[in-house]
Order: C-alpha cells, then sequence, then structure tokens
C-alpha cells in the first residue's frame, strides 16, 4: 500500500513503516542462516566454515545491487513526495532495465571469478571445493538478486514496506522447504543450500516486478501528464540515480572490502573460529536489523520530506528515529547476554564451549554492548543519505571501516589480545564514523535541494 511519510507524527509513522522492513529483512537473513543450520546440522562444520567463508564475496554482490537501488530509492522517494508521478513512474522503468543488465554481468564476472576470490581470502583447502561451488552457484542468481532489491527500494520509496514483506516470508518458506529436500533427501550438501537460494530468490524477483507493473498501470500520473507517454529509460534518470546510487555502492562495497579483510585475518586463525565467527555474525546480522532498517525507513522518509520542501519534518523524524534505536537495541543486547549460548547453538555443537562456540559468544557479548552506538551511525547515515549529501555519508561511512580494519590488524599484531581484537575493532570503527556524521546533521549543511532537481 502507497503511503504519505510527509503528515503524520513522525514517531509512529516510522516505527510502523519500519516493522514490515524489520520482518522482510529477517525473512531475508533466513536465507543464509537456514543455510548455515543445516549444513551444520546435516553436512558437518565443515560445511558450515565453507558457507561462512564465502560470505563476503556474497555480501560484495548484494552491496552493489543494495547501494545502487539506493539511489532508486532516494530518486523515486524525492520525485513521489513531489506529486511528479510520471517522472517517478519513468525513474522506475529505467532503475528496473539498467540494474537487471548489471546483474547479469555480475552473474558472468562471479562465475568466472570465484576459485581467484576464494583463494585471495586465504580460504582453507579443507573446504575450498564446497565454497566454490557454493559461490558460483550463489551468482547464477545475481540477476535476481539485482532486480529484488531495486524492486524492494521503489516498494519503501512509496511508503509501501508490508508488500516486500509478503513476499520475503513466501520465498523464505521456500527457501527453506529446499534446503530440507535438497540436503537432508537428494544429499546434495552445500550445493543443495545455493540452489535453494537461488530458486527462493528468483521467485521473489518475478513476484515482485509482477505486482510492480500492475501497481504503476493503475497509478494516474499529475494533472497535465494524464496520457502522456511514460519513456522507459531515460538518460536524466540514470544521471539522478546514479548521484547517489554510485556513492551508495561504494560505501557498500566498501563495507564487503572490510569484511573481506576481516575475514582474510579470521581465515588466520584456523577452521574452528571461521566456524565460530561464521555462526555468532549470523546472530549478530539478524540483532543489527531493527537499526538498519530504522536506517533505510529514515532514509525514505527524508527523502520524501525533503521533495515536498519540509525540511524541520525532517529533523524531528531523526529524533524519533534515535529514541528507537535506543530502546531495541538495549532490549536485544539483553536478550544475547541471557539467550546466546542457545542462538550459537543453532549452528555449532552446544557442549563444546572451549571451541568454535567460546569464540562466537565472546563475539556476540563484545559487540551486542554497543548496539547503540551502531544505530546513532546507521540512523544519521540513512538521514544524510535521503537528503542527497552523499559527501558527508560516504565519508562516515569510511571512517567506520577504514579504522575498524586498522584497528583490529594492529591490535592482533602489536598486543597480545588475539581474536579478541577482531571483536573489538567492531564498536571502535562504528565510534568514529558516527561522530563524523553527527557533526554532519549538527552543522545543518545537508540542507540541500532535491536530487530530482537535478537537469
Amino acid at each position: 500500500m502507497v503511503k504519505n511519510l510527509t503528515q503524520g507524527k513522525p514517531l509512529p509513522l516510522l516505527f510502523f513503516f519500519s516493522l514490515p522492513m524489520v520482518a522482510g529483512n529477517l525473512f531475508q537473513q533466513l536465507y543464509n542462516m537456514v543455510d548455515t543450520a543445516v549444513v551444520g546440522k546435516f553436512v558437518g562444520e565443515d560445511a558450515v566454515a565453507a558457507v561462512g567463508s564465502s560470505f563476503p564475496i556474497v555480501f560484495l554482490s548484494v552491496a552493489v545491487a543494495s547501494g545502487l537501488s539506493m539511489g532508486c530509492n532516494v530518486v523515486v522517494s524525492q520525485l513521489f513526495g513531489g506529486k511528479r508521478i510520471h517522472e517517478m513512474k519513468s525513474t522506475i522503468s529505467t532503475a528496473i532495465i539498467a540494474l537487471s543488465v548489471l546483474g547479469l554481468i555480475i552473474m558472468a564476472l562471479g562465475t568466472v571469478l570465484a576459485g581467484p576470490l576464494l583463494t585471495l581470502l586465504g580460504t582453507d583447502a579443507d573446504i575450498m571445493a564446497d565454497s566454490q561451488t557454493y559461490l558460483r552457484i550463489y551468482f547464477g542468481g545475481a540477476v535476481f538478486l539485482f532486480l529484488y532489491n531495486t524492486l524492494n527500494g521503489i516498494y519503501n520509496a512509496q511508503g509501501d514496506s508490508r508488500t516486500p514483506l509478503i513476499f520475503l516470508m513466501i520465498s523464505s518458506l521456500t527457501n527453506i522447504v529446499l534446503d530440507l529436500l535438497f540436503v537432508i533427501r537428494f544429499n546434495m550438501g552445500v550445493a543443495g543450500v545455493a540452489w535453494a537460494t537461488l530458486i527462493a530468490q528468483g521467485m521473489c524477483a518475478v513476484a515482485s516486478l509482477l505486482v510492480m507493473y500492475r501497481r504503476l498501470k493503475r497509478m494516474p500520473c499529475e494533472p497535465g501528464k494524464e496520457g502522456v507517454k511514460v519513456p522507459l529509460f531515460h538518460m536524466l534518470a540514470v544521471r539522478r540515480i546514479a548521484k547517489i546510487g554510485l556513492p551508495s555502492m561504494l560505501q557498500q562495497s566498501l563495507v564487503s572490502l572490510s569484511m573481506m579483510m576481516m575475514q582474510g585475518l579470521v581465515n588466520s586463525f584456523g577452521k574452528v573460529l571461521v566456524a565460530g565467527y561464521t555462526a555468532a555474525t549470523k546472530i549478530d546480522t539478524l540483532a543489527m536489523l531493527p537499526n538498519m532498517n530504522f536506517s533505510n525507513a529514515m532514509s525514505s522518509y527524508t527523502a520524501q520530506n525533503i521533495g515536498a520542501g519540509k525540511y524541520e519534518r525532517v529533523k524531528e523524524g531523526l529524533k524519533a528515529c534515535l529514541f528507537m534505536v535506543v530502546v531495541f537495541s538495549l532490549l536485544i543486547t539483553i536478550i544475547i547476554f541471557l539467550f546466546g549460548s542457545q542462538l550459537l547453538s543453532l549452528f555449532l555443537d552446544p557442549g563444546d564451549t572451549s571451541g568454535a562456540l567460546g569464540y562466537g559468544l565472546t563475539y556476540m557479548k563484545t559487540v551486542s554492548m554497543f548496539y547503540i552506538l551502531m544505530g546513532l551511525l546507521f540512523v544519521s547515515n540513512g538521514m544524510l543519505r535521503g537528503a542527497g549529501d552523499m559527501g558527508a555519508f560516504t565519508l562516515s561511512s569510511m571512517a567506520n571501516l577504514f579504522s575498524r580494519v586498522a584497528i583490529a590488524y594492529a591490535l592482533v599484531y602489536l598486543t597480545p589480545l588475539g581474536a579478541n581484537a577482531i571483536w573489538w575493532s567492531i564498536p571502535a570503527g562504528w565510534a568514529v564514523g558516527s561522530v563524523v556524521s553527527l557533526l554532519r546533521v549538527k552543522s545543518g549543511k545537508w540542507k540541500r535541494d532535491s536530487v530530482a532537481e537535478m537537469e
């Protein structure tokens, strides 16, 4: 359902807009979580490490897709907020065409380069074959990944976070059924979970496209534009999307690059730590979902309100999002401290606290204490991104990521902390990035013309 974010009280508006996004991303994370749990329980710990070792490369493709789709989200939000429906429709069709073609290119490159990338990460020889199999099949569905991320951004730009949730619920349940069928019944191992993910993502992307096509067909254009043909592809729309999408893609790619460098550091401690780290990052990713989606909601909210010229309302929304960050971060931290071992036991042997489970538990407890700091960074960056202030957004992101990697390597090699340095470097990066972002927000320099005004 299309929703105008320029009217109504910000706190309940953002809260109820964010909830389906959190639930939707929860189901999306089930893809990787179920993959890990199924191979851990029915194939073995080496298979968990194999799936985990490929994750930074998988995340790189997701980074490119989600970064560019964020450019589409901001431009569509601003056009929608300004009630420029004809331009919005042209922007949407342009984004779908361009990013689908890019998805096909990534599919080809990823399939060819899977082996060299895993070698570059220092993947253990014992798990190399399974990691490569998983990665090549995953990249076979890259076009679906790009198509879905683009459409998800468009739905959110229109204030609709419920429709993507429905698609993701169906897709995730399909993925679970196929995981169990391929691995347990057909003994396909790591390849089975990869094929399950590809098929489920494909179904989700195609269904999203069909529903969006019907919605746009029924949506009337603004007065004076009724009956005027909507261009399917327009270079002005490409330039507008690129202005936001390319810096977002850079930021997301830097996240992936930092993850690859961190994975290389983790791999140097052996496959037991890799298994514990992999399981912990699955829980950690789920724990981050509320703050990540408050950030995405803040971007759509900011963009719509800037499109409507309501700058003071943007600041009210930021305060509401920061309040939600504090409440949800504290709640999640408490859950992790109380039930961390049980959560990790979904993926690992529950009886061995000196091995992989012990590493994973230390990681989770250390990082979870700083989720409020992470939320401050995410939400303020979401506001900057929605405002089109991509220079400050990118600077904050780079400060976070580069400081995190530098601190991790420095502490590992220059102190006796060992693997514990990896956990402590993460909140250190959040602290550096949030200072940069919040200073920019406080300065007021994020107030600027709508990207949709670009000619």
